[in-house]
Parts: structure tokens; sequence; C-alpha cells
């Protein structure tokens, strides 16, 4: 079933009841508008209806040519939600009036400026909030940090989406990664939304990555074929040439295994395990086999994409330091705080400590969805620093995002 047709009773209740309710309630109130005010007010509704219908018929996650989903979920979020914002607050207003006896319902008024403003912040979020790329930069202490070590770069890349990533955001991204002269770049998976075809375009910067000790990168769960319909055999030649393709950029594809990062003497081990989620994501990690002959007390840097697995898996299964992830797009909104993925992820967005281990969620460049609204696409500088070398835990952090 596509993601369209999961939520389709949802779309089409969004979609035409506050058509219906606004229609009756408010334009048909005194009198029966012209013909043309009549037809003018409905073609939207019907148009995003039939434009649902054939969402829903689509085989597989999603459309192959992913700018009809996207042009789809702008109409709907730019023409229906705010219909719907301004018919729930028309009906609380109506509750409110009838409860006080009175007959002004200010809900219209506050409806109407609200539905404004959701138009508003929609159309901010498909076009501007796409853009506007932000390289934050984090400071982490930890303990066991080898000495030759101390101020090691790592800049984070995660979540590009490559299918519906704007235009010329991955170039500008790749040019943050470089200047940043990062001792290892680490890219903790969702490279593709659904084909390896979506990497044409985008090679290029792809191969220009550039880190003193290599490019490190993990599988996300969109970087398997869970979002294609197609034969057994077709599923495995896309993941095949994924991870081809991933190594053909000159990136060390960490699938359950482990890489050792010397300096002089001293040495950390960056390992990366294949996506380790829960129903209906890709459960495939194996952290025995991603650490075999690591011995204890080795300092190390654990790349998983989904952060529910740092909890349930890699603090009481390893001894990672610091673990890095993805996946959550931060929500790929923020309003005062709230993100949606706080609902369903206690670890959604940002820097978490358990005692002396932490986790880092980035919020990425894209999505499958292209919309972001106040939760920027981001790169993350990460600099280590011991404990013991009098540095403030986290400086200069947003703590829990």
């Amino acid at each position: 079933m596509n993601m369209i047709a999961r939520i389709s009773i949802l779309l089409f209740v969004v979609i035409l009841l506050p058509d219906i309710y606004i229609y009756r309630r408010h334009l048909c109130r005194r009198a029966l508008p012209p013909l043309w005010q009549r037809v003018l007010w409905w073609v939207p509704c019907w148009a995003l209806l039939i434009g649902t219908a054939a969402m829903c018929s689509v085989r597989g996650f999603a459309p192959t040519d992913q700018r009809w989903l996207g042009l789809y979920l702008v109409a709907v979020t730019v023409l229906a939600v705010p219909k719907a914002v301004f018919a729930m607050c028309s009906l609380v207003g109506r509750g409110v009036a009838w409860a006080l006896r009175s007959r002004r319902n200010y809900g219209v008024a506050v409806g109407t400026v609200l539905s404004v403003v959701t138009a508003a912040a929609a159309v901010y979020g498909f076009t501007l909030g796409t853009r506007q790329l932000v390289v934050r930069h984090v400071d982490i202490s930890l303990d066991g940090l080898p000495p030759a070590f101390e101020g090691y770069r790592i800049v984070q890349l995660s979540d590009i989406h490559a299918g519906t990533l704007p235009e010329g955001l991955l170039g500008r991204a790749v040019d943050s990664v470089n200047a940043a002269r990062a001792d290892a770049v680490m890219f903790t998976g969702d490279l593709q939304n659904m084909e390896p075809s979506e990497l044409t375009s985008c090679s290029a910067d792809l191969r220009r990555l550039r880190g003193r000790d290599g490019v490190f990168a993990v599988l996300g769960n969109h970087d398997y074929s869970m979002y294609v319909s197609a034969s057994a055999a077709v599923c495995a030649d896309n993941e095949r040439r994924l991870r081809e393709a991933e190594r053909g950029f000159g990136w060390r594809l960490l699938a359950n295994a482990h890489s050792v990062v010397r300096r002089g003497s001293d040495s950390i081990v960056v390992a990366g395990t294949e996506n380790d989620g829960r129903p209906p994501f890709p459960s495939r990690a194996d952290y025995g086999r991603a650490l075999d002959g690591v011995g204890h007390g080795t300092f190390v840097v654990m790349m998983q994409h989904d952060p529910w697995a740092w909890e349930t898996s890699v603090l009481p299964r390893t001894s990672a330091a610091l673990t890095l992830s993805g996946h959550t797009h931060g929500g790929q909104m923020s309003v005062m705080g709230w993100r949606p993925t706080m609902l369903v992820d206690r670890e959604d967005c940002g820097l978490y400590r358990r005692g002396g281990r932490a986790l880092y969620v980035s919020s990425g460049l894209g999505g499958f969805a292209p919309f972001r609204l106040n939760m920027p696409p981001e790169v993350v500088v990460i600099t280590l620093h011991a404990r013991h070398c009098g540095h403030a835990a986290d400086a200069g952090l947003e703590k829990d995002r």
C-alpha cells in the first residue's frame, strides 16, 4: 500500500468535510450563491479528491516521478488544510457562543487569521524552507577519547533523499562540508527515496566529499527496496546498485562493519550497522559482527540510521561512546519547540546523553516530502573533546531541541 493510500480516509475527510461545512454554514447562510461562485468553490475540492484517488492507485510507495507527489502534497497543504483549520475554529467558536449564549462567533475571526497563516507557512515550507541550509557546530566531551584525537572533527550528513532534494542544495552542502576541513565525514543513511536512478544528477557532488580519514556511510530504511513494488530479483539488484554507487563515490560503506582510524599510537573505531528500526522499517543490524575484534575499552563512534536503536540496542549491546543517527528529519517542522516526531521518538533531534555516552540525531538535508518549516536542512560539525581536558560538556549546544 502506498503512502497516500495509508492515510486516504484522513485525506478525504480533511478535503471534503471542511468544504461542506463552510459552504453550508457560511457561503449559503443567507442565500444561494450564483452558479459561477458555486462552481469556483467546488472545483478545487473535486480536483483534490480526484488527485487523492489517483495517488492511491499508484503501485509502490509513491509515483516513480516524485514531482507529482510533491505537487499533490503542496495542493493539499495549501488548499485543503487551511480550510480545515478555519472549519475547526468556526465549530469551536459556535460551541463557545452557545455555552455563553452569545450571537458572536469569534472562532470565525480566529479561523480566518489561522487559515491565512497556515497557507503562508505551507507555501514557505515547500519553497524557501527546504533551501535554508544551516551549518551547526557542536562540541561534545566524552570519556575515554584518546589524547591524539582531542579536537577530532566529524562532519555529519544525513537523509539526502536525492529524489526530492531541491536543486543546488546538495552542492552547497558539500561545499560546506569540505570547508569545515573534517577529519572524517559520516553519512548516516537515506541517500535515495526509492531507487538508485535518483543518484544520477547528484553523483558528481557526492564524489566531491572529502575528509582526512575518509567518508564513512551506513544505509537507512530508504536505501533498501521496501518502497518499491517489484520482484525480489529487481529489489536485490537495486540494493546492490546503491551499495556499489556509494563505494564508487569513494565512501567506506559500513554494513555491520568497522574501520580503525589511527593517530600515531592512538586509535578510535568508526563502526556502522545496517538499519535497526522498529516495524515496518528494516531491522538488519548485527552489532556483534560490526564490532568483531574490537577490544574492550576502545573508543567507538557508532553510525546507526535510526535513533530508536540507541536505547534498545546500542546502549545495552555495545560500549560506543558516541552514536550518530538521522531518520527523523526533526519532524521537518518545529513550532515553538514542538516537533511532530516528539510524539513517537524519545530522541528525535539534537544531542542526548545517558551517563557518559552521547547520541546526536541530525535533522538531515532532505525528505521524501520536500517540506521544511523552522527545521532547516543541516550540516553538523562535531568536535570531540575528552572530559578530563577541562572542556565544558557540550558547550554552546541546543540541548534536546
